[in-house]
């Protein structure tokens, strides 16, 4: 496993000054580390991964969901494109709270009515 690299990755991660603008509906590739189980990964030298960005608390956290181009479906999962020709797949389960220094550059942005029907679903999916 790469939890000794990922672990020297976050040292230097949590030294990062709060640099980037962040909003709602954006893209990024962020630092999401070497996790556990079935846990989403980050892939490189970074360990990166793109997060769409759900929920924005303040400049320093947000909640955001990992996203994968491997295509599935279910109630678990969202399907849209941001980048042309290319699906990508929102894994809703994998939804979490992400402090702002893992933000390492911004890729795209999801359009208003993906974004609509993807927190539709969300709270669908959450409904206890």
């Amino acid at each position: 496993m790469d939890f000794d690299e990922w672990n020297e990755v976050k040292k230097e991660t949590s030294k990062k000054q709060y640099s980037l603008h962040f909003r709602e509906r954006e893209i990024f590739y962020i630092r999401i580390g070497r996790n556990i189980g079935y846990e989403q990964n980050g892939k490189g030298k970074y360990f990166l991964r793109p997060i769409l960005i759900l929920r924005k608390y303040n400049k320093f956290s947000f909640t955001g969901i990992p996203l994968s181009t491997k295509i599935k479906e279910g109630i678990f999962y969202y399907n849209f494109s941001f980048l042309e020709n290319i699906t990508s797949c929102a894994l809703l389960s994998q939804i979490r709270t992400f402090d702002a220094n893992r933000l390492e550059r911004k890729i795209g942005i999801m359009k208003h009515e993906d974004f609509y029907t993807l927190k539709s679903n969300l709270k669908e999916l959450l409904k206890l």
